[in-house]
């Protein structure tokens, strides 16, 4: 397993991936601030809030929810004390705003907008780097799936002959239409998609949503392990893959499995 949620205590996971490479451009660009988008508990914009504040750049972060305040819950809260901006947006606007991304200028002024989830072109080469950090291949790569901004990273720095395996938290997910419109490349997502295999079934009712059978899971797995999952993403991975391998172990005989830990434990 490779261990991301130790990165660091708030940005931690893909999330720090995620936003490398955004941070860099706005940086070089001179921005006078950073904007972002999220829901009410979005990890990304705590990480964000976060990232900006140890880097000195102002960053503002729009919010799903126009009957919200910073005093919502606690994540909110904790956004506001680190230093963003939060600007409360009706779901239709946000909508309409949330993949905005890239150097745009406002009113005179520049600044850096990184979509909701830091799911754009930044993003996703950031997330190359969980791969390239490892120090030996390996046959299968197994990885929790939201905007598929991870899974886009690993499928392009995981060996010709490895295999990517992706677990979707959301229902009715269309998997291979979403990694192709966020690749912006038909021909390298074909190049690219014989090394995927899709395991769908394990949302558990989608996005955010939990069943008995997980969250007993969790309780159980939480007994024998010494590192901690949530029921959002790394719980449904190992969840699958506990799953699976009652059921068709011989997948994986003599082969050699990574799990990426993409983080969502949030840790004050």
């Amino acid at each position: 397993m490779k261990r991301d949620d130790l990165i660091h205590p708030i940005i931690s996971g893909n999330k720090i991936r995620k936003l490398k490479f955004n941070l860099k451009e706005a940086l070089r660009s001179e921005c006078k601030a950073i904007i972002t988008f999220g829901g009410a508990y979005s990890n990304h914009l705590i990480a964000s809030a976060a990232a900006a504040k140890e880097l000195g750049i102002p960053v503002i972060g729009k919010v799903r929810g126009e009957e919200l305040t910073s005093d919502s819950n606690s994540i909110l809260q904790h956004c506001h004390s680190l230093g963003m901006d939060l600007e409360f947006l009706m779901r239709s606007e946000f909508s309409a705003q949330k993949h905005q991304s890239g150097l745009l200028e406002l009113d005179g002024s520049r600044y850096w907008f990184i979509p909701e989830g830091g799911a754009n072109t930044e993003g996703i080469e950031g997330c190359t780097e969980i791969v390239t950090e490892l120090n030996q291949d390996y046959d299968y790569y197994l990885v929790a799936q939201g905007t598929t901004t991870t899974s886009l990273g690993l499928l392009k720095s995981i060996p010709e002959n490895a295999k990517l395996i992706v677990v979707p938290v959301l229902k009715g997910f269309d998997v291979q239409k979403e990694m192709r419109h966020l690749l912006l490349d038909d021909v390298l997502f074909e190049s690219l998609s014989s090394k995927l295999i899709i395991w769908d079934a394990y949302h558990h009712g989608g996005y955010a949503k939990t069943s008995p059978e997980l969250l007993a899971f969790i309780d159980e797995f939480h007994l024998h392990n010494h590192f901690r999952v949530e029921p959002v993403y790394t719980g449904k991975v190992f969840y699958a893959l506990n799953d699976f391998l009652m059921k068709e172990k011989e997948l994986f005989v003599g082969k050699s499995v990574l799990v990426v830990h993409t983080g969502g434990v949030f840790m004050k």
